[in-house]
């Protein structure tokens, strides 16, 4: 079931030009140095077996980081396979803001925080508030516009998407 699952968050991931990368949590700092450009920073992952402390990235980002920084990395505390949606949740640690602002957002996913459809997300995300969450953010590859008439990327939000699947946590 995870396997399926994950195969069709890739699928739906790269049908939105996200590119996406399963790995165990021991080649996680691997997979992420293909994708960091600094400078970077992020928010704490929360996942066990799985870190920014080794690598490139800054933890956690002041504002001034926030604003240099070509790359964020984030949790995705869940995903849409369905569609290739990252769902995002605030948090104090800054983890909206850090996949909002640098031009290139990595989210690291757990297999297991993957729900098929909208209704499942849905029906997660209500308990999530339930329980206090204050708001979520829904994503779908770069953010884009065509507010003037033409497409354009990256104009309120990350202009490159990479998604990191931790298969076995």
């Amino acid at each position: 079931m995870v396997a399926d699952i994950t195969e069709r968050f890739a699928s739906s991931m790269a049908a939105a030009n996200v590119e996406s990368t399963r790995v165990e949590a021991a080649a996680f700092e691997a997979a992420l140095e293909e994708v960091v450009e600094p400078p970077a920073v992020g928010a704490p992952l929360g996942i066990e077996g799985v870190s920014l402390q080794d690598t490139e990235v800054t933890v956690p980002p002041t504002p001034r980081l926030l604003m240099d920084a070509e790359t964020g990395v984030t949790r995705v505390h869940g995903g849409i396979a369905e569609h290739g949606t990252f769902v995002i949740q605030s948090d104090a640690d800054g983890t909206e803001p850090v996949s909002l602002y640098p031009r290139t957002h990595v989210g690291v996913i757990r297999a297991s925080d993957l729900h098929e459809d909208v209704e499942s997300v849905a029906s997660w995300l209500d308990e999530e508030f339930d329980a206090g969450r204050d708001s979520a953010i829904l994503a779908t590859g770069a953010s884009a516009t065509a507010d003037m008439g033409e497409l354009v990327r990256g104009v309120h939000g990350p202009q490159t998407v990479y998604a990191i699947v931790i298969t076995d946590r």
